[in-house]
């Protein structure tokens, strides 16, 4: 068991997304995490239909207006996206999180709108870093479209045949996300990387990479 903890360590800087299952994995010397706004949103979201609440309401317009921000980053290099978030993102996030600050003691400890503010205080100082990181984002919405394939058939992946099976499963997908993230068409990929491995050097390994493959391509 230790050996799988040590495997799956991040190394030390790394940042990722927030999430009570990976608290383990934060701290000094480890990885940094990283709240995501659309969770904070939601709660919002679900008190303004059920309530229509103008606390709410006015809360979810003043995340509208960091999205915003983030549609003109979008494209951007980190470098300018950290630039134009400092200028007109870092002023609606601070003020956002004082304005909630001061809605909390005027309403109902135990109502829902006060557990979503709370909710919200609490993880805005996790969420603050992508300000100054142009390489974060304002949510974990594309790392959860990412993960959404796998989380759709996790029933089926109950039926791997064996651990063997597993961590095949485990392999083939890191494989097709990895080429994905390099742009790179999974299939065509690894069409041309099992036609060329057999007679292919260990050495040269790295040229079998998408990233390599990518490259090549283009």
């Amino acid at each position: 068991m230790a050996q799988i903890s040590m495997e799956i360590m991040p190394p030390p800087g790394s940042v990722l997304v927030g999430n009570q299952h990976f608290n383990g994995l934060f701290g000094e010397s480890k990885a940094s995490e990283m709240a995501c706004m659309a969770h904070i949103r939601r709660k919002f979201v679900d008190v303004q239909q059920s309530q229509g609440s103008a606390i709410a309401e006015e809360a979810i317009k003043r995340m509208a207006k960091l999205y915003a921000v983030e549609k003109l980053a979008r494209g951007k290099s980190p470098e300018d996206r950290a630039v134009l978030r400092q200028e007109h993102a870092k002023p609606i996030f601070d003020d956002l999180e004082a304005w909630l600050r001061i809605q909390l003691p005027r309403i109902s400890d135990k109502s829902p709108l006060a557990q979503a503010i709370r909710y919200a205080l609490g993880r805005l100082p996790k969420a603050r870093p992508y300000l100054e990181n142009g390489v974060l984002e304002l949510d974990n919405n594309s790392v959860e479209r990412a993960m959404k394939p796998v989380a759709i058939g996790r029933k089926n992946w109950t039926f791997a045949g064996s651990e063997g099976g597993g961590k095949a499963m485990a392999i083939a997908y890191t494989l097709i996300e990895t080429a994905k993230l390099n742009n790179v068409d999974p299939q065509a990929w690894l069409t041309d990387v099992l036609g060329r491995i057999a007679d292919h050097k260990i050495t040269r390994i790295e040229e079998l990479m998408p990233w390599s493959y990518a490259a090549k391509a283009a």
